[in-house]
């Protein structure tokens, strides 16, 4: 996984426009913002603004960098389009992400974005200071991919398959779905994050990411097989965003204005794509991680996880609830080696998205 070891960081302060009677809302005073939505700004007496002052920074820990994934780029893209601003809030971002939920567990940060809910059930075994509030997609983001003459899964045994950090919980049931002896296949740990290790038969396969290293492969005309989840009956899903439980409990309203940004700039994401991954990529470059971030790779990696957003069975997107989690809590249960796993409603809290939403619409104007 490619970091920086500099820490980038945005310092947002709010910027107040126009003042407003008490009587008035605060959809009276807009400014234009892109997408051709009206945003909402805050009178120097607004109650909501200096709530939002008064909870202080709040910092934001990137999972990967600069990655074009939900929960991520939505968070720099909220920083770069001003509604972070809007909305009286002061957010720092630290991209070099490292030790996301060991910060934000400890409370030096307050949110952070993993990969998909097995990740915040495995902390959640170990840490009570961590609660999900949006899950961006019901497709696992894992996919087994390898050197073209892999036919099954089954053809891994007497072979080697490589993973990073961790064979993910979604990974051991693929295999077992195929009836994979994994007794017969060597694990290997992978070092770095070069995909065309298993063209060159270096290892047979990995555990990697559908949207990442497999379309690189495809960019560079190589031959490859690839298996999702969903070629084996695994479900799972993709991308939750975390924050610290203290800090959800003392200061619920930002936490959802904060949510409200990162949404608004999530859905300009998946409305102007082009424009977004340009932000993206001047983002990375500007901060010394373009060479870990090109835009190419970046377009490659949202064409394919904005669909996941699309598709999310939890409908608006960021919106979560139990049965999303369900079967992927069954996965960790049964491979995630834990031996006490807390219940799904303990570890998310379905409301705090759900009541950002008018029906189909994120409620942006104060009514």
């Amino acid at each position: 996984m490619a970091t920086s070891s500099a820490e980038t960081r945005f310092r947002i302060t709010a910027t107040l426009t126009c003042v407003l009677a008490a009587t008035l809302t605060l959809g009276a005073c807009s400014a234009q913002t892109p997408g051709g939505d009206t945003a909402p700004t805050s009178a120097n007496d607004s109650d909501a603004c200096k709530r939002n002052q008064d909870a202080g920074t709040i910092t934001y820990i990137s999972g990967y960098g600069y990655s074009a994934s939900a929960g991520q780029l939505d968070v720099f893209l909220a920083e770069e389009l001003g509604y972070f601003d809007d909305l009286c809030l002061d957010v720092e971002i630290n991209a070099s992400g490292a030790n996301g939920q060991q910060l934000v567990a400890s409370g030096q940060a307050q949110f952070t974005a993993l990969g998909s809910a097995s990740d915040v059930m495995l902390a959640a075994a170990n840490s009570k200071n961590l609660t999900a509030v949006a899950t961006y997609g019901t497709t696992p983001p894992f996919s087994i991919f390898g050197n073209e003459k892999l036919e099954s899964l089954k053809d891994l045994e007497g072979g080697s398959l490589g993973y990073f950090i961790n064979l993910t919980p979604i990974a051991s049931a693929m295999l077992d779905e195929a009836g994979v002896d994994v007794s017969k296949v060597e694990m290997v740990k992978m070092t770095n994050y070069d995909p065309t290790v298993v063209v060159r038969e270096q290892v047979d396969a990995i555990v990697g990411y559908a949207s990442n290293q497999p379309q690189s492969l495809k960019a560079q005309g190589l031959p490859f097989s690839e298996f999702l989840p969903s070629d084996l009956g695994v479900e799972g899903t993709y991308n939750v965003m975390e924050v610290n439980s203290r800090f959800l409990d003392e200061h619920r309203e930002v936490a959802a204005d904060f949510m409200r940004a990162s949404l608004k700039a999530l859905q300009y994401c998946l409305d102007e794509s082009d424009a977004c991954i340009d932000k993206l990529a001047k983002l990375a470059e500007d901060s010394g991680q373009g060479a870990a971030f090109p835009r190419e790779q970046l377009a490659r990696t949202w064409e394919v996880e904005s669909a996941w957003v699309r598709e999310s069975a939890g409908g608006n997107p960021g919106v979560q609830n139990e049965s999303m989690w369900e079967p992927e809590y069954a996965l960790v249960k049964e491979y995630g080696d834990v031996k006490e796993l807390p219940a799904i409603a303990d570890m998310m809290d379905a409301d705090l998205v759900a009541d950002l939403y008018d029906g189909e619409t994120l409620i942006w104007q104060e009514k």
